[in-house]
């Protein structure tokens, strides 16, 4: 009996419920375990004597306890949701009453005041037992509009975490409100256990008692919505310790923020300070007038009152690298880079272009960088500028795709902002990249789009350890590989007249057994510099484990690394990272007579 008196009592909230389908379920498995629970205190109770029968059944005592509608608790921002929600939990009823039978009379709907229309951000919980729900899908980029500033400074103020995915917030505070002993679970797009969001959520739940008791890492949304989604269930400060856990249906040894377990989670990776000042992403012009098509760029590219090279570039993004036999840019761009306008005035074909397409648009730009220098850049890109400077080739990569695809790119070329740039020149530098060391690194350091992979310097190449120390008869072995494995795709994406995206595609369906052995030495040369044997580089889980422990010695100074050489054209400061901290200021505070030509 204590135990059906501790279920009637329990109680459920769901903070953003909707129309009330987290409700429903969850009050149609409460009726069910107390209808269980029910029929054993009656099976006691007559073995014990202490129940007659009545012909073939029992009489259920009308003096046990029963789960009350009114367990259920509901918020939604939507008055149009918190009807229907009401709605469903009163058809719930029926249909747990003709299941289970009478239990609390079947009252109208007004009576139903635990399911509220009022914003669960703003407003005090209820107390509760277990939390359940899918928090609204936002991400953060849309969120001023939909709430406009107010709100979100309020968010910030509140929650002290700036702008996230509006999920975010829920995570906190539904873990916030949890007592000790008490149970979560809610459901989000996958990007809540990736990078960003999944630092100021999970990473915050477990660091605050919370233990990740059963997950679903990834799956497709059964909704309309084309997103992929992680459902997660954790328990705050269990007592005793919690030693069962399920992660994608499968028992493991535990469940770490980002939804792995712990031999092959690393998301305790540090980031390396010797990394830093050698990947950016791209640059985006904020206009789309800078772009030109390739009979534009032709025609300015002839004329002869001044050298157009100097401002008209290929332009390269993701899908050229992805999709031309060649990964070459399929497009050019207008790029003054730093160029003052009265240096810009000597390009009058390109400012002219500049001025009537853009310049418009750019009156109206809430920033004022962004109107008072109408003819460059969104920004001023110092960073990624200088690192590039000087090289005589830099290595490019897709910003999202279905694998991580790198090529060579020309000095000239200008990457976009759905590139990132490695500023590297060397075919060590390039092989390491192309390795299964590095991919496997990334994919589990990434966040992703959907089912594609979305790199992250910050997360995957910032805490990547290279090899080091490093032989010079290993670098060139590596080099060499790499060198031979670049011409031999090159050569079968040139004959066949297909992108790397359909080269690999059908590389993974069995084709190309040459291409696949040239990965297979490029993978045993890199695992040398390791010091690791070949079969390493075949098993993922290997990798990350061992780039892990690699991490940690490296950040906790156990192990000395240096592992790039000091370019001199950066003039000893190799902090350039430290550059894009002072961007924003840079360009709110640059003056175009003040900015040397020799900056461009």
């Amino acid at each position: 009996m204590a135990l059906l008196d501790q279920l009637c009592r329990f109680r459920v909230l769901d903070p953003a419920c909707g129309c009330g389908n987290f409700l429903y379920v969850a009050y149609r498995e409460l009726r069910e375990l107390a209808d269980t629970l029910t029929r054993r205190i009656v099976e006691f109770a007559l073995e014990g004597g202490g129940l007659a029968r009545e012909g073939k059944s029992s009489v259920l005592p009308r003096r046990l306890p029963y789960i009350q509608l009114r367990n259920m608790h509901g918020f939604d921002r939507d008055v149009r949701a918190v009807r229907l929600a009401r709605w469903t939990l009163r058809m719930g009823q029926r249909q747990m009453h003709d299941r289970f039978g009478e239990a609390e009379a079947l009252s109208p709907l007004i009576e139903l005041p635990t399911i509220q229309a009022k914003d669960a951000l703003v407003e005090p919980w209820p107390d509760v037992d277990c939390i359940v729900g899918n928090p609204p899908f936002l991400g953060s980029q849309h969120m001023r509009r939909e709430f406009g500033a107010d709100y979100l400074r309020w968010l910030c103020k509140e929650f002290g975490i700036g702008i996230k995915d509006y999920c975010v917030y829920w995570f906190r505070r539904a873990h916030d409100h949890l007592a000790p002993g008490q149970r979560a679970g809610l459901v989000a797009t996958n990007s809540i256990c990736q990078n960003r969001a999944r630092r100021v959520s999970l990473e915050y739940i477990v660091a605050n008692g919370g233990v990740i008791t059963d997950a679903i890492s990834s799956q497709n949304w059964p909704g309309t919505a084309a997103v992929d989604v992680s459902l997660i269930n954790w328990v705050k400060s269990p007592s005793p310790a919690h030693t069962e856990f399920l992660l994608d249906g499968v028992p493991v040894t535990g469940i770490t923020a980002d939804l792995r377990t712990p031999e092959t989670s690393t998301a305790l990776a540090r980031p390396l300070s010797a990394n830093s000042g050698r990947c950016y992403q791209g640059m985006s012009p904020v206009g789309e007038g800078f772009i030109l098509s390739v009979d534009e760029a032709t025609a300015i590219l002839a004329r002869s009152e001044a050298n157009y090279r100097d401002v008209v570039r290929p332009y390269l993004v993701g899908e050229d690298i992805a999709e031309s036999p060649r990964q070459e840019p399929r497009r050019w761009i207008i790029d003054f880079g730093h160029r003052p306008l009265e240096v810009a005035m000597k390009y009058p074909a390109a400012l002219s272009i500049v001025r009537e397409r853009v310049k418009p648009l750019r009156a109206r730009n809430k920033d004022r960088f962004r109107r008072e220098h109408w003819w460059l850049f969104g920004r001023p890109y110092t960073a990624v500028r200088s690192a590039l400077e000087g090289l005589p080739r830099y290595v490019a990569a897709g910003r999202v795709g279905k694998r991580l695809l790198l090529t060579w790119c020309e000095p000239w070329t200008c990457p976009s902002d759905l590139v990132y740039v490695f500023a590297f020149s060397d075919d060590y530098a390039m092989g390491v990249l192309s390795s299964s060391f590095h991919v496997v690194w990334a994919r589990s350091r990434s966040s992703t789009l959907e089912d594609r992979l979305r790199y992250t310097p910050t997360s995957a190449f910032m805490p990547f350890p290279w090899p080091y120390p490093v032989d010079a008869g290993q670098k060139e072995h590596v080099a060499k590989a790499s060198r031979q494995m670049i011409a031999l795709r090159q050569e079968i994406c040139v004959s066949e007249g297909i992108g790397l995206t359909r080269l690999y595609n059908r590389l993974e369906e069995g084709a190309y057994a040459d291409l696949k052995a040239s990965h297979r030495e490029l993978d045993a040369a890199v695992a040398a510099c390791y010091g690791w044997t070949r079969s390493v580089a075949e098993d993922p889980a290997e990798i990350t484990q061992r780039l892990l422990r690699l991490n940690g010695e490296i950040a906790s100074g156990e192990r000395p690394y240096q592992p790039f050489a000091t370019r001199a054209h950066e003039g000893g400061g190799q902090q350039l990272s430290l550059e894009i901290a002072v961007e924003h200021a840079t360009a709110q505070t640059m003056h175009a007579g003040n900015v040397a030509e020799r900056l461009a």
